[in-house]
């Protein structure tokens, strides 16, 4: 995609159900998916009303159609339940603004697909765990997402990445960029690939429960992280899941495993002094905590004893696919240094060597909050 011209922008608003007169338009976040707007618009002589535009990412999800009928059907869904809990829909779920042709996106003369929502007020996003109310915060929203949505029909939804968690299909990419070794690194992380070949049971974990059918598809966000909810300014409680660009059928315990992988690690994500990361078991409890009372029973207690194998499979898939794309030539994700995503891949891995060295201990977290789920 290229850059969004100031012509192609107006053309864009022009077509959007917005109220008012737009007298401002500002890049909005810290997204590296979509490009984001938030848009000022005059109603009368004081009153102002603003929105969230967005440029969907056309590379990344390739029938943007389906991604918004997704949207749709999920955020009309948790109106309805928002509504009959008493709660405020115009707070507590995304509000997507229709074009004027009636249809949730508009497609500009570029051919690109643009889509608004409602700005939500007097709520932050949180790049990192500044607080850990504010990680617990995060657990109680993905845990309320997950019962909320326990009954919707999940076979509806579009697949908007296919195989995004298939971890074993995952495991075979891998070692097919190992034996094709396209830019000659395989010899020099011998020891990471090795880590990455010897669990290839755990690549294996989910699917083979699947293929079982002894875990069930729910509707799951897949990129849970804690700046993917508004946080209220005044009582910092977690309001609203955002991004639902990747929801889609999936397993509950991934999304609570990539909260985990993300939120509860004590380094950044491309941390190159290995001795700064390890798993946090207090956030972890924490986390837990307020994931299973978010859930509120919905999920099956199979499902719940599985939460710890979620957050070192989660774990392992990442870290797996950076070491990919390293020694595919950093062809996927963004770098900003040499050996980058080789740092992100060693981060993930000693995240999952701490995993196992407190296994114990994650158990037994997940089974003293256990309970709350089943009174």
């Amino acid at each position: 995609m290229g850059a969004v011209l100031e012509e192609q922008k107006r053309e864009v608003i022009e077509n959007f159900c917005f109220e008012g007169v737009c007298h401002n338009d500002v890049l909005w976040g810290n997204g590296h998916i979509n490009d984001t707007y938030r848009l000022t618009f005059d109603i009368g002589d004081k009153e102002q009303k603003r929105y969230i535009l967005q440029r969907m990412n056309r590379s990344i999800f390739l029938k943007p159609a389906e991604v918004m009928e997704n949207i749709m059907g999920v955020t009309s869904y948790l109106r309805k339940k928002i509504i009959e809990n008493g709660g405020d829909p115009e707070r507590e779920t995304l509000n997507v603004i229709p074009a004027k042709n009636k249809k949730a996106y508009y497609v500009d003369s570029q051919g690109e697909y643009w889509r608004a929502y409602t700005f939500i007020e007097h709520a932050t996003c949180f790049d990192q765990v500044e607080k850990p109310k504010d990680f617990y915060e995060s657990a109680v929203a993905f845990g309320n997402f997950q019962r909320l949505l326990a009954d919707y029909p999940v076979e509806k939804l579009h697949e908007t990445i296919p195989g995004f968690h298939d971890t074993k299909a995952r495991f075979e990419v891998f070692k097919k960029a190992v034996e094709v070794d396209v830019c000659k690194r395989a010899s020099s992380v011998k020891q990471e690939i090795d880590f990455v070949l010897a669990r290839e049971d755990v690549a294996d974990y989910f699917g083979d429960l699947i293929a079982k059918n002894e875990v069930p598809f729910r509707v799951t966000h897949n990129d849970t992280k804690l700046n993917n909810i508004m946080i209220d300014n005044e009582t910092r409680k977690g309001i609203c899941v955002i991004d639902l660009d990747t929801v889609m059928p999936g397993l509950a315990m991934n999304d609570f495993g990539d909260s985990i992988r993300f939120g509860a690690s004590t380094g950044l994500e491309d941390e190159p002094d290995l001795d700064k990361v390890w798993c946090d078991m207090n956030l972890f409890e924490l986390y837990t905590k307020g994931f299973i009372e978010g859930c509120g029973g919905k999920l099956t207690k199979q499902e719940i004893a599985l939460l710890p194998m979620g957050a070192k499979v989660m774990t392992f898939e990442c870290g797996m696919r950076f070491l990919t794309d390293y020694l595919q030539g950093d062809t996927y994700f963004k770098i900003h240094r040499p050996q980058q995503n080789l740092d992100r891949c060693r981060t993930q891995f000693k995240l999952v060597w701490d995993m196992e060295a407190k296994w114990k201990t994650m158990q037994e977290i997940v089974k003293k909050y256990q309970g709350l789920s089943f009174r």
